[in-house]
């Protein structure tokens, strides 16, 4: 499984290690959504949202794109899916696994 494209993960999932930002990628994992949209589903403030959607979109995980006076969001697709890819490469293990370097098989070295 070759990743060809190197994402921050630790940036990524501190992103998703927050309900909040949870249950955004979820709404817009429907389709793109205005701020006012996401919004209404909470029960917080204007700057509280901003302060969400700052750490989706710097994290990559969400695009922001300018619609005249509005700004919609959406899932970043690409990076979404280099996640899952990431994710599924440390739940199997790979020939390639930092473990396996220099040593013998299902011997950790610490």
């Amino acid at each position: 499984m070759e990743v060809e494209k190197q994402y921050d993960f630790a940036v990524i999932f501190k992103a998703l290690g927050d309900s909040t930002r949870l249950k955004i990628l979820e709404m817009l994992s429907c389709g793109e959504l205005c701020a006012c949209d996401i919004l209404e589903a909470f029960e917080i403030t204007q700057p509280t949202l901003s302060y969400h959607m700052k750490s989706l979109t710097e994290s990559g995980l969400v695009i922001a794109r300018k619609e005249g006076s509005w700004t919609r969001y959406g899932n970043n697709e690409e990076v979404l899916n280099q996640v899952r890819m990431f994710w599924e490469k440390i739940m199997e293990g790979q020939d390639d696994c930092i473990c396996k370097e220099g040593n013998e098989v299902g011997k950790c070295v610490i």
